[in-house]
């Protein structure tokens, strides 16, 4: 095992939990084909192979699944230990405050309590930011940090890691004629008015949150959004956890079928990253802690 890169055993760990070549690199910040070829290095190291890829699925074989069940708490391991001594050098210590969408729930709230047992030199506060305005409270500096809904394609900022990929549901006024359904389609929800964030939420963020041909009301809060709903102005596109969260006797959350998974990203500004922002996104990223934020989306 000599010359053993670390970087070619953390991109095997993150291609065994996206399965993904596309995913996983953009978890490692890595072209899909680098990330091929750090895999083609560890297998040649190891003299087996660890993936098995075909044109519709990437599955590990059996020596992959054995070989990231003995790898992971090593690697976590020897991780913890450098980002430990890294962070007693540096120094995680002083504010870290992080911004949300709409809702802070338990999960969330426990990342945040992990950070703070972890290092308890350093406040960390939970910072509400508008829907209608992903970005702004990490340009500003009201917060270090946000966790907001995907896509993000602002070349000032740094997106770290990508979670919380969850199934959609629109929510519809009760006398809609989805209210009765038990799925909705892709191209049905297209045809529908939909609620939408308002600017200054980018162009390309405010689509991918109201895929529909059919204009909405633009609205800077999800409780605006949601009393637009019940008040039968248009739909709105939910994740399935946020709407198990907001269940309320005027408005039906149906699934929809055949659109993106929401999913969620820690992001920063490119000159304000910090050791306390780094130790934070590590966090979210520790085994046993799930990390799930109120998507509004319209």
């Amino acid at each position: 095992m000599a010359g053993l890169e670390l970087r070619e055993l953390e991109c095997f760990l993150v291609l065994a939990e996206e399965l993904h070549f596309g995913r996983a690199g953009e978890r490692l910040y890595v072209s899909q084909s680098r990330v091929s070829q750090l895999l083609s290095a560890l297998e040649r190291r190891v003299g087996g192979r660890l993936v098995r890829r075909t044109s519709r699925r990437v599955a590990l074989t059996p020596l992959g699944e054995r070989f990231v069940e003995r790898l992971r708490p090593a690697y976590g391991g020897l991780r913890d230990a450098v980002e430990d001594a890294r962070a007693a050098a540096r120094g995680v210590e002083g504010s870290l405050r992080i911004g949300f969408q709409g809702v802070a729930d338990a999960r969330l709230t426990a990342a945040v309590r992990a950070f703070r047992s972890a290092h308890p030199e350093c406040a960390a506060d939970l910072v509400e930011i508008p829907l209608a305005d992903p970005f702004g409270g990490v340009r500003e500096g009201v917060v270090d940090a946000a966790v907001v809904l995907l896509p993000v394609q602002e070349p000032d900022l740094v997106l770290g890691p990508v979670f919380s990929r969850r199934p959609q549901t629109v929510a519809v006024a009760l006398d809609h004629p989805f209210a009765s359904r038990t799925a909705v389609t892709a191209a049905e929800v297209a045809e529908a008015p939909l609620v939408t964030a308002a600017p200054p939420a980018p162009a390309y963020w405010r689509a991918a949150h109201a895929p529909s041909a059919v204009p909405g009301p633009a609205v800077s809060t999800l409780q605006e959004g949601l009393t637009q709903v019940a008040a039968g102005r248009a739909g709105m596109l939910l994740c399935r956890p946020t709407a198990a969260y907001h269940r309320r006797e005027d408005v039906a959350f149906v699934p929809v079928e055949g659109v993106p998974e929401s999913a969620l990203g820690l992001v920063w500004h490119r000159d304000g990253e910090s050791a306390a922002v780094r130790a934070f996104a590590r966090a979210l990223t520790c085994r046993g802690v799930s990390l799930g934020v109120a998507q509004v989306v319209a």
